[in-house]
Parts: structure tokens; sequence; C-alpha cells
């Protein structure tokens, strides 16, 4: 396995492009992903009952057509909560693409992300349909436009690729995605999109997101909204020429270890760029009763405002985790729990030597001055040892600032 350049466009075949339409003041709006080849396809989508007519649309087209070539994305106006008008807006900005590249019908995917409840400009999306079209390629440069038509409050850019070896033969997976505010997926809250040049059936294919994602996008919070848009896409058209994956085979094994990475990568990238986050947190569940106790406990305290807001303020309150465990739905016994905060470095766990803060359900008493080198960090761990079973888990999140405030104050005007 090895990282490679180019993110969404490195699989062969895959092109790109974005383009300013005029939905933003400036930036870049308007991204299409396209393959030279009919795709598989795969989704996954936002728990919210609200659900924006783009996600709805693109649902339809996944469930009825197994030969997928495009994804076109707009970025500023989410295109939710607009009614009827909403959903044909939705499926004309399908067939605009479909039009302008000479594809069949229900062949081209559909997202959009920023305000609700504000009609698209149809006729400023259209102009840019027809210029985006026109210099799709596949480059880093196409790549970096594209991550950039998808972004709204994000302040980096989310892109990255690996290559891997299926029986003899190279495959590709690249990947690209938005989100820094509105982050709670369960699925969702933010916008991914994956292609690869596996040959994979749409069974398999799914399967494959579905289960990579319960690790890593729903395993991360940055400020508990679920949003109504939010959705990862993965698209494959079979051009490795490997012997495509049916079953349950070491070649879905190994896909699904690389996919994973991605999405780890990825979903790390997003609380990274949290919306005025000054902290990565990650919580560490070890010893949990089950899997789904330990996911319970982790995303639970990486979800809790008062922890995030603890963090912020570099107070080593070990209280807030331990209440945050007790309403988490997760089984555990108290009086066996052992908390830790330790430092890290990019996400590299590192000297100083962590704080000790409870063991067997008793608090330990710790050095002010230690704690404060520690939570100085940017990088934190929040590492709880039970004695409960061998389940693990781990979620990931960030601080919750002023900036936040600010930001979110803001966000309309």
């Amino acid at each position: 396995m090895k990282k490679i350049q180019n993110a969404i466009v490195a699989p062969k075949g895959f092109k790109a492009n974005a383009v300013h339409s005029g939905i933003k003041r400036r930036r870049y709006d308007l991204s299409l992903i396209y393959s030279e080849t009919a795709c598989a396809g795969a989704a996954v989508y936002t728990r919210n009952i609200v659900k924006a007519a783009p996600l709805l649309v693109t649902k339809e087209i996944i469930e009825k057509n197994s030969d997928l070539r495009a994804v076109v994305i707009n970025s500023g106006n989410a295109n939710a909560c607009t009614g009827k008008q909403g959903l044909e807006d939705a499926k004309s900005m399908v067939k605009e693409v479909e039009c302008a590249l000479g594809l069949p019908a229900d062949s081209v995917l559909v997202a959009s992300t920023g305000v609700i409840g504000v009609p698209l400009p149809m006729d400023r999306i259209k102009k840019g349909i027809t210029e985006v079209v026109k210099n799709l390629e596949a480059t880093q440069e196409a790549a970096g436009r594209a991550v950039d038509g998808i972004m709204t409050t994000d302040l980096r850019k989310k892109g990255v690729a690996y290559e891997f070896e299926l029986n003899g033969k190279t495959v590709k997976i690249g990947a690209i995605a938005k989100g820094s505010g509105m982050i709670h997926p369960n699925m969702g809250t933010m916008l991914g999109f994956i292609t690869t040049d596996c040959a994979i059936s749409n069974e398999m294919l799914q399967k494959a997101l579905s289960e990579t994602t319960e690790n890593t996008y729903n395993m991360l919070s940055v400020d508990g909204d679920t949003s109504t848009n939010d959705m990862v896409v993965l698209l494959a058209n079979g051009l490795a020429d490997n012997n495509e994956i049916n079953c349950e085979n070491e070649d879905y094994i190994k896909f699904k270890e690389v996919l994973e990475k991605i999405n780890v990568y990825l979903a790390k990238q997003i609380v990274m760029d949290g919306e005025g986050a000054t902290k990565f947190l990650e919580a560490e569940v070890i010893g949990g009763k089950t899997p789904e106790d330990a996911k319970k406990l982790a995303k639970t305290i990486i979800s809790s405002t008062l922890v995030k807001t603890a963090f912020f303020g570099e107070d080593a309150n070990w209280g807030r985790v331990l209440a945050a465990m007790g309403r988490s739905g997760g089984e555990f016994s108290p009086e066996k729990v052992k908390i830790e905060f330790i430092a890290g470095k990019n996400d590299k766990w590192e000297d100083p030597k962590p704080i000790l803060l409870m063991e067997n359900g008793t608090p330990v008493p710790f050095e002010e001055e230690h704690a404060r080198e520690v939570l100085e960090r940017k990088f934190i761990k929040i590492k709880i040892t039970l004695e409960d079973g061998d389940a693990t888990a781990t979620a990931w999140g960030c601080d919750l600032s002023y900036e936040y405030v600010r930001i979110n104050g803001e966000y309309r005007t």
C-alpha cells in the first residue's frame, strides 16, 4: 500500500473540474467528478429525518441504476427544505450534466452543501455546468479545484489517494471530502466522494463502504449537529482489470483495509478543520463489554460540550469525561474505570508522560504543572481503560472555542 498524488482523479479513468458559477461571491462553487466508463456505485446518507433534495435524488438513482458516470456538486446553497422546486432543481442539475456530456439518463449523482432553505440560482448553475465540463482533467490541479468547489467554512483541503496490489494488478482509491461544522455523523454531516478503478460488484462495494463508515465518519463529532445533506459516495469503474470482487475473499479484505485507511484519514482531517478548533481530541476506549458499548462511550465523550470546553480551557476536568460516559447508554463498571490524558504531536502520542486522573474508579492526585504541559498540546488522547470485556473503540473530535460561536453566528451573512 502506497500513498500517491491526485486524490479523486488518481484511479484510472476518472477526471474532475470545478468552476465559479456565481453561488458564492468569488470562490469555486461547482465541482464535477467524471468517469470515462460506467461505474458501480455505493453511498451512505445522513440519518437526519429532514433530508435535502439532492440526497433524495441521488438515493433514487443509485437504487435503480448500476451504471453511473459522474457526480455534480454545488457549494454555498444546500438545496434543503426547498419543497418540490428543490427536487426539480436537483433533477435538473443531473439532466444538464447528462446532456452536456452525452451520458445516459440517471447516470449522474448530485450533492449540495451550504445554507438551508434558499432556492438554487438555477440560471447560474446551468451556465456553470456548461463551463465545468469543458476542462475535465486527471491532474493534481484538477483534483484541487474539485476540492475547492465543495468547501463551505472549511479552512483546509481534504484529499488523499492510495495504490495497492490485487493479484498482480495495481488498484487505486482516491477521495476528497468537505466538513468543518455541523459534524456529528450517523451517517452524515459531511460530503465525501471516493473513486476507485477496482473491479468490484455493487453489493460488495456497498458492504465495504457501510462497514468502514461505522468505524470512521460515524465516530467523529465537531459540534453534535447532524446535517440534512451529507453523504459519502463511492464509484468503482473496474479499469484496474483485477478479478472482480464479488464475495468476502482476501481481495475484499484488502480493498476494505485501504478504504478504511482513507476514511480514517479524511475523518481526522475534518475534525482537525473543525470550526474554530484549537485542539484535536481522540477518545480511546479499551476493555469495553461489547463493541457497541465501547463505541457509545467513546462517541459520547468526544461529543460532550462540557468535555470540549474543558479542553479548550486546558482544564484537566476528568469529572466531565466520567459524567459523559455515565449518560452514554454504554454499559461499564464505574468502580473499574481508569482515565488518562495523553499528549501528542500530529496525532502521534508521545512525551510528556500521560496524566493519570482516575484508577479503579478512584481519583488520582496529579501535579497541575504536569497537567498544563499535556493540555497545552494541540493533540490530546482521552484514554479510558475498563475491565468489562475486550472490546475497543476510537472516536475523534475537537474542542469548542469562542471562534466557533463567531463563525456560526455570522454564517448566513
